[in-house]
């Protein structure tokens, strides 16, 4: 039977070697597509479909003029299992319901944003599943008024979840759930929630693309959340929708220490379009989802530092350490015992990783004090000088 650590072992490990050859397989399949013009390169592609070229020849032969070129995108750009699985018949239906989301929405946007981050049938390696006729009818109807795709992300956020009733949850089947698959199980991992989101963006003509990290560079995990074009990409939680508007999460502060220069630190935006970075799956490794390089977007210009502050983060657990608690935690002078912060852990639906935190003097003494009702106990604290620091305490009899 495997150890904890040796999952996390394995998975790092498959995490590490899937980074490393991801940018050599995406250099050689450009050569190969230099050598070749258009009309050669489907011809090729059509040949790697197997059993399937029968499929996409009728999907070419009865494609409408005007859609010929969504078309050609996808069959240029889509994963090899896509091309020995995917029938004319859901390529013609994906690419019919994109340009009418497209005509739909009162914004306009770009050719290469509509191809790449609109008309795509999937984000990574989730299963296929024909989204987009269901998500425009209950997304429409949801973004009647609004006037900009970033106006009509939040909107979609912000009511979406509820109606469908899915929740973030670590009991989730699997990391990368379709939409048919979270929607049945009402549970979802940050992926999954942010699969659901993206592709109902896209129902309703907002581009939208997958973000991540393959693990904080200051706490444990990985994360994704969405992207979404306003004059701009710009990022929201999946499921966690800030009533002040985009580029405010709970997670920016840690995004903010990603590196660029780490393959296992940086921060990625997927790309139905072929590239030459792949998009970090570890429960994926044999598949290939490409993606851009976008850290640099996440982290101050500037890397010096003037904090003289440790992040203390505290999560409280029940007794047995099977779920979160929310609780009043205070933190108190260590000899006055007076307060000096507060505030409330996280539970439920919030992200693992959204953490209550307080910006503390390294290498002092400080006394937590957790409440919960009647119960009430304290914590002795000494901070380490420089870094982060999860304190993690579980609930008394």
């Amino acid at each position: 039977m495997k150890t904890a650590s040796t999952i996390k072992s394995s998975c790092f490990l498959t995490l590490t070697l899937v980074l490393l050859v991801s940018t050599s397989f995406a250099q050689k399949q450009k050569l190969s597509e230099k050598s070749v013009d258009k009309a050669d390169l489907l011809k090729m592609r059509i040949k790697q479909a197997g059993d399937n070229q029968s499929e996409l020849k009728k999907a070419i032969k009865t494609v409408p003029s005007e859609h010929r070129q969504a078309l050609e995108f996808l069959l240029l750009n889509m994963p090899d299992y896509d091309l020995k699985n995917l029938s004319a018949e859901f390529l013609l239906n994906n690419i019919r319901l994109a340009y009418q989301a497209r005509e739909t929405a009162p914004w306009n946007i770009s050719d290469q944003l509509f191809f790449n981050n609109v008309l795509p049938y999937a984000n990574i390696d989730e299963p296929r599943d024909p989204w987009r006729e269901e998500f425009f009818e209950l997304c429409q109807p949801i973004v009647a008024n609004c006037k900009t795709p970033g106006e009509a992300a939040q909107k979609i956020n912000a009511t979406l979840f509820g109606q469908l009733s899915v929740k973030y949850s670590t009991a989730r089947k699997r990391a990368n759930q379709s939409p048919k698959e979270s929607i049945e199980q009402g549970l979802a991992s940050c992926t999954g929630l942010s699969i659901i989101l993206a592709d109902a963006c896209r129902s309703v003509g907002v581009p939208a693309r997958l973000a991540g990290i393959p693990s904080w560079k200051n706490k444990k995990g990985n994360h994704t959340w969405v992207e979404v074009w306003d004059d701009g990409w710009q990022f929201t939680g999946a499921a966690e929708p800030n009533p002040q508007g985009l580029n405010r999460t709970w997670f920016q502060g840690d995004a903010a220490l990603a590196d660029p220069n780490s393959k296992l630190h940086s921060i990625y935006a997927a790309s139905f379009q072929r590239t030459e970075t792949a998009f970090p799956m570890v429960w994926s490794p044999e598949k290939r989802v490409f993606a851009e390089n976008v850290t640099y977007r996440y982290i101050p210009k500037t890397t010096t530092s003037t904090s003289k502050t440790v992040d203390v983060m505290v999560r409280i657990w029940n007794r047995d350490k099977s779920q979160r608690e929310i609780t009043k935690v205070e933190v108190l002078n260590h000899k006055s015992n007076s307060v000096l912060e507060s505030g409330t852990t996280k539970a439920g639906t919030a992200d693992m990783n959204d953490m209550l935190s307080f910006p503390l003097a390294p290498g002092k003494a400080y006394r937590l004090r957790i409440s919960q009702g009647k119960t009430t106990f304290t914590h002795e604290l000494k901070t380490k000088l420089n870094g982060n620091q999860l304190i993690e305490l579980r609930m008394p009899k």
